[in-house]
């Protein structure tokens, strides 16, 4: 007889919907994947990209939406992966429910602490690539660097950048944001 292997508990949709409100986590694969606090360089990166792009969209009449974390994308109608990108930015308003959004963001960034790199780097890289988020970009606060991936067909084009560089926006004709003046 072969020996008995305990079974990981499978979560789903219902049970990531049931966490307490100050519990942050995303469920990918059936693994729900809980997220410590955010350093406070983490936060102003978020803020000053939010701020950055929302002004853009603002200021071109645009109709995308840019929610910061913490916010509920569902990428697959027929999965329960439900993540929460530090950015999404959202440009078809059918996607966006009371819960967050369903579907994939136009364009997603993630910033990295030490805890979460080989997370944002393969896992959520592969679920982006497959769920078909058109823009992927990973900031790494602690080695400054920036990697952008567009979606070109079926796969990811990449491009390596540090914090001195000014990076064009793949989604949009004229946006480019100069990370050097972002004082980060």
């Amino acid at each position: 007889m072969a020996p008995m292997i305990a079974q990981e508990k499978i979560y789903t949709e219902e049970d990531y919907n049931n966490l307490p409100e100050n519990v942050r986590a995303e469920l990918i694969d059936g693994q729900l994947y809980y997220m410590s606090a955010p350093s406070r360089m983490h936060q102003k990166i978020l803020m000053t990209l939010s701020k950055t792009i929302a002004n853009y969209i603002d200021s071109k009449g645009g109709s995308c939406e840019v929610y910061p974390a913490p916010f509920a994308v569902k990428l697959f109608d027929n999965r329960d992966d439900t993540v929460e990108p530090d950015i999404s930015v959202i440009c078809d308003s059918d996607k966006l429910t009371e819960r967050g959004c369903s579907g994939a963001p136009d364009w997603i960034v993630e910033i990295i602490s030490p805890s979460t790199s080989s997370h944002d780097y393969i896992r959520k890289l592969n679920l982006y690539a497959d769920a078909g988020v058109r823009e992927y970009w990973i900031v790494n606060p602690i080695d400054k660097s920036i990697y952008v991936y567009y979606l070109k067909g079926d796969s990811f084009k990449t491009t390596a950048y540090t914090f001195q560089d000014k990076i064009k926006v793949n989604i949009y004709d004229d946006l480019w944001i100069d990370f050097n003046v972002l004082n980060l």
